[in-house]
């Protein structure tokens, strides 16, 4: 299983994403859209920064499942509420997601199908054959 990321000289390089992630020798997993929810399907708050680390969590849970980690994932896509800054987004996630470049996609939507949501976060990752 290979993820190799991609930083062409004549793009702009940042430490928190790759600008394209090239991905071999595995299966692919697809992370539905994950709220900053609990277990019991709850809001963890009405706060941007906890519901980026709760929804990040939801995601390295169903990564979990598949015998996989941040160290797996190719893509991200970050879906913020209106408004929101995604400053604070970026500042949480580091928390919980750690130094692992993804290709990062990052949009604001007006609004999302459960009132309350600020995030919501999926993710394309390479899982390892061995499972």
């Amino acid at each position: 299983m290979t993820l190799t990321h991609l930083n062409p000289a004549s793009l702009h390089t940042n430490p928190a994403f790759s600008q394209g992630v090239l991905v071999t020798g595995g299966s692919l997993l697809v992370v539905g859209g994950q709220n900053g929810t609990d277990k019991e399907g709850q809001l963890v708050s009405s706060d941007l920064g906890d519901q980026t680390k709760q929804a990040l969590r939801n995601v390295l849970a169903v990564l979990a499942e598949a015998g996989a980690d941040a160290s797996h994932v190719a893509r991200l896509g970050v879906y913020l509420a209106a408004g929101a800054d995604a400053g604070v987004s970026y500042a949480s996630a580091f928390d919980i997601w750690g130094a692992n470049p993804a290709a990062v996609t990052v949009l604001t939507v007006h609004s999302f199908a459960r009132p309350g949501v600020l995030v919501e976060i999926e993710a394309l990752a390479l899982v390892p054959e061995t499972l």
